[in-house]
């Protein structure tokens, strides 16, 4: 046995059902090749453990590892040159993006993540060119990239089988289009196409050829336009049969809303209900435009949601009722999705962000979120959306070590009263400069800004020097594309919406009169 010891001011042990944080003062916790044995009493743990070597926080908190549980790629849209738009416009902006290797690529949005405490991130792969040879091999690149530099990581490829770029089949969009435009945009398509048997056959071959114990491989039908209900069907029965957990983007927009209606006569909840897809298993990326019916079915079948709180603002998608899912006890994790408020995934921000945002006017401190529970979102609500489950999320006994250590001097600087919980003024004031450590599976990754098994500089000189290069054809095409399929996009939209709509909000936040 080789316990190992770690003390420190406070630890966080995780956040309990009613939102308070559960802080133990002057605490410690043992570990061993990076399982949590016992968390308690310094003293205590000490003396139950006499021969375990001690690291000492005198001035810290470490709480558990915060966990990104919605995430696509490295450098940003904007970084590549995609602005943000509305949703269904932005992806016809983010045509013209620029290519760069998945390996260096993911490592990239990975430093920011950790320097921000993030240990765990849900990766929602998806657009990769080629065949399923050339899809495995990008994947494995991502999973490459992620085992390099030690953070855990609950991965899964976008699985997309029709309406690959508007709510309506490729061909038909295709046939809007002046005849070369619309034969270029169908050779777009049909590079980032793969039959639906290949995305399976992509998910058997990364379980078996997974090596890491810090991966998980899982499954994401990317959203009911992006799906039939037949691959939708297929990708439940694949998933009982793996005992793996499924991630699907659903109601980002009031668009995506509309098209559900048109196809299925009822909402997407429901006709996910109908299908049998809901379940504790099911993670919900975004639900923003979910109606009060949706919430309920969600709560009763203890299906998950992921708040994605910066892109829904970014992208002028809409408000998430946080509080009308927290209040049922509902599972919602808290995700960057391609970036934050700052064009950044700094999850402390975005913590902050989820927490003020949801601030509507009112007395009642129930109406809105608390610091402990936007922390639970964060840590372990977040990890029960990924393959890891209750593995990790809380230090506890029997949970995997996987924690934040805050210089909470440095954090609080030059004061911070007593009256205030330590957790909750890290959760409004920390910054990444105040991450003294990031430690996953017992292993510290980052201390102080260095990361431990990466050279950050010399990945970052790789990036900008593949980035200098001049655009090649395959991209300068992509961006001409853009520019003539964009009018047709936006037109295709103009009207979708029904005027008889309700959309009555959640939450009031103005009054026009």
């Amino acid at each position: 046995m080789s316990a190992q010891i770690i003390t420190a001011r406070w630890i966080v042990t995780g956040t309990d059902d009613d939102g308070q944080t559960r802080t133990l003062d002057d605490a410690a916790l043992v570990h061993d090749a990076g399982a949590i044995l016992a968390v308690g009493p310094a003293d205590e743990i000490r003396q139950a453990y006499p021969q375990a070597q001690v690291t000492s926080y005198p001035r810290h908190l470490i709480m558990p590892g915060l966990v990104n549980a919605h995430h696509h790629i490295g450098l940003t849209p904007l970084q590549m040159g995609a602005p943000d738009s509305p949703l269904e416009h932005w992806f016809a902006a983010r045509l013209a993006m620029r290519k760069i290797d998945p390996y260096l690529d993911t490592l990239y949005s990975a430093f920011e993540m950790i320097a921000s405490g993030v240990t765990t991130v849900q990766h929602i792969q998806g657009w990769a060119v080629g065949n399923i040879d050339a899809v495995t091999g990008s994947a494995e690149e991502v999973l490459r990239a992620y085992d390099d530099i030690g953070m855990r990581v609950s991965y899964c490829y976008s699985v997309r089988e029709q309406n690959r770029f508007v709510y309506e089949a490729d061909e038909a969009f295709c046939n809007r289009l002046p005849p070369e435009v619309g034969r270029a945009m169908a050779a777009h398509l049909a590079r980032v196409t793969m039959p639906f048997d290949d995305f399976m056959a992509l998910f058997d071959r990364l379980m078996e050829t997974r090596r890491s114990a810090r991966a998980r491989i899982q499954l994401a039908p990317a959203n009911l336009h992006w799906m039939t209900d037949d691959g939708l069907l297929a990708m439940q029965e694949k998933s009982a049969a793996a005992g793996v957990p499924m991630h699907m983007h659903l109601l980002e927009t009031a668009y995506q809303k509309e098209y559900a209606f048109r196809r299925t006569g009822t909402t997407a909840v429901r006709h996910l209900e109908r299908l049998g897809l809901l379940g504790p298993h099911m993670t919900l990326g975004h639900g923003v435009w979910m109606t009060e019916e949706d919430v309920e079915i969600c709560a009763g079948t203890g299906t998950c949601i992921c708040h994605n709180c910066s892109s829904n603002l970014r992208l002028r998608s809409g408000v998430l009722p946080l509080m009308a899912l927290v209040q049922r006890g509902m599972t919602v994790g808290l995700g960057i999705d391609e970036a934050g408020i700052n064009d950044d995934r700094d999850m402390l921000q975005e913590m902050r962000m989820a927490l003020n945002l949801h601030r509507f006017p009112g007395m009642d401190p129930a109406d809105v979120p608390s610091p402990g529970q936007i922390l639970r979102m964060a840590t372990e609500h977040g990890a029960r959306t990924t393959a890891f489950g209750a593995e990790i999320g809380r230090l506890e006994p029997g949970r995997r070590l996987d924690a934040v250590v805050f210089d909470y001097d440095r954090a609080t600087y030059p004061y911070q009263d007593p009256d205030i919980a330590p957790a909750d003024a890290l959760i409004h004031r920390a910054k990444s400069k105040d991450v003294h450590q990031v430690i996953v599976e017992g292993e510290v990754i980052l201390e102080d800004g260095r990361f431990i098994r990466i050279d950050r500089d010399a990945v970052l000189t790789r990036i900008a020097e593949a980035l200098s290069q001049p655009r090649d054809e395959d991209e300068v095409n992509r961006h001409s594309l853009r520019d003539a399929v964009f009018p047709t996009v936006k037109a295709f939209y103009d009207g979708y919406l029904r005027k008889t709509a309700d959309r009555t909000p959640f939450y009031k936040t103005s009054s026009r009169r």
